[in-house]
């Protein structure tokens, strides 16, 4: 579910109709493809939104270099488009700047949840909720390629078994490296820590600005976008719900 609002301070209250995302049985060596609500799953069962962006993981260097002039080339055309004159001295590397770094911008394909979480998960017996938050996020909308940012708050309560927290935050960072929408980015991020710890339920809270609304169309500064998505028993219980709202605004001015 999707807000906007001036504040950060305070969350929506989970909608009845969010589904749990708890229906992950694909095999890890079964090809992508779409679960009934929306998540995409890949090689790994968690991730790849497709073939194209995941070949990219094992390009030879004579494929990165082929990729990387089609990129320049394309840019060069765009330049050229806005009136520009691609030759003059102070766009002469721009193709080249900004094919580098758009790969390094989307990134996440290049990763999937199976290879951060590694052997990173441990059998402690600890059944408490489990906070991390103020997770600084960047992500790239995947309708105008501008750029949002904000930050990401996780809980989660084990059943008996933990992951490294380190991995919480690579997650967010391989999800926001996609080219993303707020609202499936908050989604993927809840659903990959739902598949691999198998937990009591998951909670996430993403809030961010978004450029697009900013520096484009309506040009409004200022507004915060929050989404959501709880799993398990954060979504049926409304007090273990409000328990993660609680320990985010905690310490907070």
């Amino acid at each position: 579910m999707t807000s906007n609002t001036s504040s950060a301070t305070t969350y929506p209250i989970p909608a009845a109709d969010c589904k749990r995302k708890d229906n992950f049985t694909e095999d890890l060596s079964t090809k992508p493809a779409p679960l009934t609500d929306g998540v995409v799953v890949g090689l790994d069962g968690l991730s790849v939104p497709n073939d194209d962006t995941r070949s990219r993981i094992d390009e030879a260097p004579e494929q990165v270099e082929k990729r990387l002039q089609k990129m320049y080339g394309a840019v060069r055309t765009l330049l050229e488009c806005v009136g520009e004159d691609p030759d003059r001295e102070g766009l002469l590397a721009t193709p080249s700047r900004y094919a580098k770094a758009l790969l390094f911008l989307t990134k996440g394909y290049q990763d999937n949840v199976e290879n951060i979480v590694s052997n990173a998960l441990f059998h402690e017996g600890h059944n408490e909720m489990v906070v991390v938050k103020d997770i600084k996020c960047y992500s790239l909308c995947e309708h105008h390629l501008l750029p949002f940012t904000g930050k990401i708050h996780i809980g989660y309560i084990p059943s008996g078994t933990v992951i490294g927290l380190s991995k919480l935050s690579r997650i967010v960072e391989m999800f926001s490296r996609w080219l993303q929408i707020q609202e499936r980015l908050t989604n993927e991020v809840a659903c990959a820590i739902m598949k691999v710890l198998n937990p009591e339920g998951v909670a996430v809270i993403m809030e961010s600005c978004h450029l697009c609304m900013e520096i484009r169309g309506v040009e409004k500064t200022g507004a915060t976008t929050i989404t959501t998505c709880v799993l398990g028993c954060f979504k049926e219980t409304s007090a273990t719900y409000n328990e993660f709202l609680s320990l985010i605004v905690l310490n907070r001015k």
